[in-house]
């Protein structure tokens, strides 16, 4: 039986999280690669921020114990799901870096309800992930309340996750951690005692119309 709970301040899970707190006074607003603002309802493939930056894209798998592809793998040799961002309760406005964000892949599989992105805490890892939908062929899951945001990070940005329950004190940024048997890298949040060895996944966003259509400006961010 699925049992999907919902995290707070007192829950136990979060004592593997630390406080991180973000200089949100210097927002701006966040490029993509043409050197345009990117908005809520655009569509955009989120890339590394490499010299070639128009490859390893993100897509779904199926990983552990899921019938579903619900994890969320960067792989380097595919452009991967372009994504959807949205700032809960506007619907068009140009995104700041810190804005607390919802994103959702353009596409999902049949086998969920949304391509949203959650938080879940994988026991066996003692890791924090990042998926789509709630699969019913898990039997037990921890889905963490909280918002996505960008920050600037050197060139390019870095994805993070906010709990909302206890507020921009405890925003962490999220890193790829690759597993062999994955196929690719999962995106997971870097946890207190990761912080001094691990990096967060600088990315950059590419409009995904003008990637389809091959019309692409190159700015440097």
């Amino acid at each position: 039986m699925k049992l999907v709970l919902s995290l707070t301040l007192s829950f136990l899970i979060f004592a593997f999280i630390t406080t991180l707190s973000l200089a949100f006074s210097n927002d701006e607003q966040v490029l993509d690669t043409n050197g345009n603002p990117i908005v809520p309802g655009g569509e955009y493939y989120i890339f590394p921020a490499t010299q070639d930056p128009y490859k390893g894209g993100l897509r779904l798998a199926k990983t552990g114990d899921s019938k579903c592809p619900v994890t969320i793998l960067q792989n380097e040799n595919i452009t991967g799901l372009p994504v959807k961002f949205t700032i809960q309760g506007i619907s068009n406005d140009i995104i700041m870096t810190g804005t607390e964000l919802k994103i959702e892949f353009t596409k999902k599989p049949n086998c969920v309800k949304s391509s949203q992105w959650l938080m879940f805490f994988d026991y066996d890892a003692s890791s924090f992930n990042v998926i789509i939908g709630v699969d019913e062929y898990i039997p037990e899951i921890i889905i963490i309340d909280g918002t996505f945001y960008i920050q600037k990070y050197g060139n390019a940005y870095k994805l993070g996750f906010c709990n909302d329950d206890m507020g921009e004190q405890n925003c962490l940024d999220i890193m790829r951690w690759n597993n062999s048997k994955d196929g690719g890298s999962r995106l997971r949040l870097i946890l207190k005692a990761e912080q001094e060895v691990q990096d967060p996944y600088p990315v950059v966003f590419v409009d995904a119309p003008s990637f389809e259509s091959g019309i692409l400006m190159n700015v440097s961010l």
